[in-house]
């Protein structure tokens, strides 16, 4: 661990902690735990993302535990359930701001972090797990992963570039799905993607029990390949749908849907070409990794296979950002304030991640950008997620 012009070099983190990463119990402290607050929604609607997320939080804090806390305090993550209400957010996020803490975790979709920020306008640093916030620069809230607009560029460049560029459109006809339209149409307006035509644009309602009267005009529309940008039970509607209407093409969805719980519950009608963007924690390959990212790998995976778990996307939105926040807080005073932590982390670079390596000063309140993501199939035959593209969505040989 080094420090450059007063800004945190991360990278030599992982090999700091890769042989203690599976340890299974920490060495006893009598020092008093360092507790980070953390809303998750671990029931309700969004569970499966809010369980996912407190199972990497637990791997985590044996691995951060196991090579020294913070300031020789062990570390304790303080889980509280949001119920995938935004209200109940709000009522557990004051609860935990009026203790003055340096820093709040969770929660995990926008709809909850929208509601929680404002009440971190003076702090805590607050790290919502959802990519799909953007947070103003310089606030006291972070955003976790790669940006749903940069994964969409992403995607977009790789049908470009695999010549599929008659496009069909599907958003839900709430604001998230308002929302995705625009900042995907925003992206397709861009130069590069001039040659590109969107022949149908579908709506549907996310209590909709069937979307075949969509997916038929999309069919007849000559649409070479398809988005469909929802998550949970709207997205398996879209997925039979396509199912019942025998649409072949290739489909991409967002990947807030990259979860084996989903895949392995909607199997039976799952697109026959199902590509999913995402940032590079799902790169098995080291070869097709830079070698900064190799060792953070190889923690992150070793770290669950130990507990006979399989990452997905909810473990990898609380893990990056876990790791951020303590080796920020080692890093400060042993008292640090929130004003303290968020001053450091807008100015961290150079931390090695499993989903790329972090620059805050570029990609303000993230980290990260295009640069940091790929395109993945969805393999059922190996069940799980194959990489197809490089970086930005250039597509592999």
């Amino acid at each position: 661990m080094t420090r450059q012009s007063g800004i945190l070099v991360s990278i030599g983190v992982a090999a700091t902690i890769a042989s203690m990463a599976v340890t299974t119990t920490a060495p006893a402290r009598a020092a008093e735990p360092y507790e980070i607050n953390v809303i998750l929604p671990l029931t309700g609607p969004a569970a499966f993302l809010g369980n996912g997320e407190k199972t990497s939080l637990e791997l985590a804090e044996k691995a951060m535990n196991a090579s020294g806390g913070v300031h020789g305090r062990p570390i304790k993550f303080v889980i509280q359930d949001d119920g995938t209400s935004p209200q109940t957010g709000v009522q557990l996020a004051s609860a935990v701001i009026a203790k003055k803490p340096a820093v709040l975790l969770g929660s995990s979709l926008v709809a909850i972090c929208r509601a929680m920020a404002p009440l971190m306008a003076n702090g805590p640093v607050n790290y919502c797990f959802s990519p799909g916030i953007h947070p103003e620069e310089g606030a006291y809230v972070f955003t976790s992963s790669v940006s749903t607009l940069d994964l969409a560029h992403s995607l977009l460049n790789y049908y470009r570039l695999k010549g599929w560029k008659k496009l069909a459109l599907m958003f839900s006809s709430d604001a998230t799905g308002q929302d995705a339209e625009n900042g995907i149409k925003s992206v397709l307006a861009k130069p590069e993607f001039k040659d590109m035509q969107v022949v149908d644009t579908e709506h549907f309602n996310t209590t909709d029990l069937s979307v075949t009267a969509q997916i038929a005009h999309i069919k007849a529309s000559g649409a070479q390949a398809m988005v469909a940008w929802s998550t949970g039970s709207p997205i398996a509607t879209i997925f039979r749908g396509i199912s019942q209407e025998g649409l072949d093409i290739p489909v991409a969805t967002t990947d807030g849907n990259m979860t084996y719980a989903q895949m392995k519950q909607y199997k039976d009608f799952l697109p026959k070409q199902l590509y999913i963007p995402a940032a590079q924690w799902v790169v098995r390959d080291p070869s097709l990794l830079a070698p900064a990212l190799r060792k953070p790998h190889e923690v992150f995976y070793k770290s669950f296979e130990a507990a006979g778990v399989k990452p997905d996307i909810a473990m990898e939105l609380a893990w990056d950002a876990s790791w951020i926040v303590v080796e920020s807080l080692r890093q400060l005073p042993a008292h640090a304030t929130a004003k303290q932590l968020r001053d450091h982390m807008v100015k961290l670079r150079g931390f090695a991640g499993v989903n790329g390596v972090y620059d805050f000063t570029k990609s303000p309140q993230r980290g990260l950008d295009i640069t940091d993501s790929v395109v993945t199939r969805w393999s059922p035959a190996k069940e799980t997620w194959e990489v197809v593209s490089k970086p930005t969505g250039i597509p592999l040989p």
